[in-house]
């Protein structure tokens, strides 16, 4: 698991909102918005320029703490995908669709968690199923036709409230459906890959980090 002590100031460090904080990064609260410049400095330096390692590390941390992977979690899964080059048309779309697939991901792009790390406690915790069957894996990959549930006992009714509270006038990804009577999410589709999935990050630079 990813711990993070400060999320604002790995946005800040790495000058890009990756909306580790839920709620509060939509908000005026932000830190991004009051103070875009990395921790330490009083005012936003002029921009200089990056080695290629440094740009290739940069795109690659963004994309780590946005998905709340480990190192390993990340490297395992470009490994996966290199394998695919030159037999796919676009692995970069399969390499999202990967992750997006994920189900503490799913958890999170629904509502029923303010964020990837507060989805990930709730399933660790127990809280969900996944075709009926009890699940604590967070980095578990879903399919079309999946259906996640919340597991019935008295530790999760309060938990229920606040979901229907949340997803009452929410909207999924089109590639996920909520029943929002009986709090179930259905994978409907395969993950749709859009400019507004992922915050801007230049995977050809990750790739090429890991193919040194």
């Amino acid at each position: 698991m990813v711990k993070i002590s400060n999320k604002c100031k790995i946005c800040r460090s790495l000058s890009q909102k990756l909306f580790l904080k839920g709620d509060k990064c939509y908000s005026p609260k932000c830190l991004m918005v009051k103070r875009p410049y990395p921790p330490g400095v009083k005012r936003k330096r002029p921009t200089l320029s990056k080695s290629e390692y440094k740009t290739q590390l940069t795109e690659k941390q963004k994309l780590k703490y946005y998905y709340m992977l480990t190192e390993t979690q990340l490297k395992n899964e470009i490994k996966k995908i290199l394998k695919r080059r030159g037999k796919v048309s676009d692995v970069a779309i399969l390499f999202l669709q990967s992750l997006e697939r994920r189900l503490d991901n799913v958890i999170f792009r629904t509502n029923f968690a303010l964020s990837r790390k507060h989805a990930r406690q709730l399933i660790n915790h127990g809280f969900f199923k996944l075709n009926e069957k009890n699940i604590n894996k967070a980095g578990i990959k879903v399919k079309k036709g999946d259906k996640i549930t919340l597991r019935e006992s008295k530790k999760t009714e309060k938990l229920k409230q606040l979901i229907k509270m949340r997803i009452k006038n929410f909207n999924p990804p089109q590639w996920l459906k909520i029943d929002k009577e009986n709090l179930i999410i259905e994978v409907i589709d395969d993950p749709i890959i859009d400019n507004q999935t992922i915050p801007p990050i230049n995977l050809s630079f990750i790739f090429e980090f890991y193919s040194r």
